[in-house]
């Protein structure tokens, strides 16, 4: 891995829920701190979850992140129950073949590639 790269911090109300999601989308927990976890892919998507009781749920929640993927269909697999967007994954307009889904705390998630 290079020196430069950056790395998402979460709030989220509930570690488990939200821990079990984000594995659903390929991410591994590397290392449980109680109230602070760290997943990863081996591939470059990295992602800390800290435990916050007061974060804002849907549709309060400010939060969103774009996860960029070689496969997105096999990812949209396992989260095709909770995909937003019916018919989803698919080509958009600016160019990106994605599909979008909300974390437990209401937390906008993208997956995609350029078309």
């Amino acid at each position: 891995m290079s020196d430069h790269h950056i790395v998402t911090i979460l709030p989220c109300r509930d570690l488990a829920a939200s821990t079990e999601f984000y594995q659903r989308l390929g991410l591994i927990l590397d290392s449980d701190w109680g109230h602070y976890r760290m997943l990863s892919d081996g591939k470059g998507w990295h992602l800390h979850l800290r435990h916050e009781p007061t974060t804002p749920q849907a549709p309060e929640n400010p939060f969103s992140l774009y996860l960029y993927a070689e496969d997105v269909d096999a990812i949209a697999n396992r989260v095709r129950d909770q995909i937003i967007e019916p018919g989803a994954p698919h080509l958009k307009p600016w160019g990106m073949y994605e599909f979008a889904v909300s974390d437990p705390d209401g937390t906008l998630v993208r997956v995609g590639r350029e078309a």
